[in-house]
């Protein structure tokens, strides 16, 4: 982790436990902080909190004010965001190659026990988990059509919603090549390269994916283009190579 980002860092650890209380059993750093490719100004804070139970809407109102104050006092970030869930969750059998793999694989620790050791190790080309970590693109394409609509109209809220949907899409993108490719990478631009390579006829929109999930714009066609075409198209190819992921609950 580059010395800039530290200091956000220590208050995310230090604020955790005020926010939270005994209810905390452990929280994670991901992304590009924890792996030393953060740029200053343009990264994100990428947290993941497991509780000793369910979350509430409390809780995950609380989470958002952490990741908005964070935002506001930290000139390093642009934006802190929380994945927030229940220890049982984390490791339960439908998560476990899902959830559970992210947990293992893609988290770094900053609090509390550390849930890795509990769960198994796991193989990059195993098919299952190809399945199981990115099929949920179908049923999201509704809602990310409604939360375009609703967004606010301005730059700033459509270069938001652009990087976090670019940035699913070029995972979705490259777990249908996963288990071809025999390894996982975190680079957007290894991800869209490794699915060009099958997928010729859509490499460059996933190329061009890539780059907004590091650079995102903010043109409302851009979005348009992902809930209108390679939305679809790759929730299509997922449910043909892949099946169709095990239902979650919805909280």
């Amino acid at each position: 982790m580059q010395g800039t980002f530290r200091p956000v860092v220590e208050a995310a650890r230090e604020r955790l436990p005020d926010v939270y209380g005994t209810r905390l059993h452990s929280a994670y750093l991901y992304g590009s902080i924890p792996r030393g490719t953060a740029r200053v100004g343009r990264s994100d804070l990428d947290l993941l909190v497991a509780l000793r139970d369910e979350p509430t809407d409390a809780d995950r109102r609380a989470a958002l004010a952490l990741g908005t104050a964070l935002d506001r006092e930290f000139e390093q970030i642009d934006g802190a965001g929380t994945l927030l869930f229940g220890r049982e969750r984390l490791l339960s059998d439908l998560e476990r190659y899902d959830l559970g793999w992210f947990v293992a694989c893609l988290c770094t620790p900053l609090l509390g026990e550390d849930l890795a050791a509990r769960l198994p190790r796991y193989r990059p080309g195993d098919p299952l988990l190809a399945r199981e970590t990115n099929g949920d693109l179908a049923l999201l394409l509704p809602r990310w059509g409604e939360r375009i609509a609703s967004a606010e109209d301005t730059e700033a809220a459509r270069r938001l919603l652009v990087r976090f949907m670019s940035r699913h899409l070029v995972r979705t993108g490259f777990t249908l090549v996963m288990a071809r490719w025999r390894g996982w990478t975190s680079d957007l631009h290894e991800m869209a390269a490794a699915f060009g390579a099958h997928y010729p006829a859509r490499a460059a929109q996933l190329r061009a994916a890539a780059a907004y999930g590091y650079d995102p714009v903010g043109d409302p066609a851009v979005l348009r283009s992902y809930v209108d075409d390679l939305g679809p198209w790759l929730a299509g190819e997922y449910t043909r190579v892949h099946g169709v992921k095990e239902p979650r609950p919805t909280p």
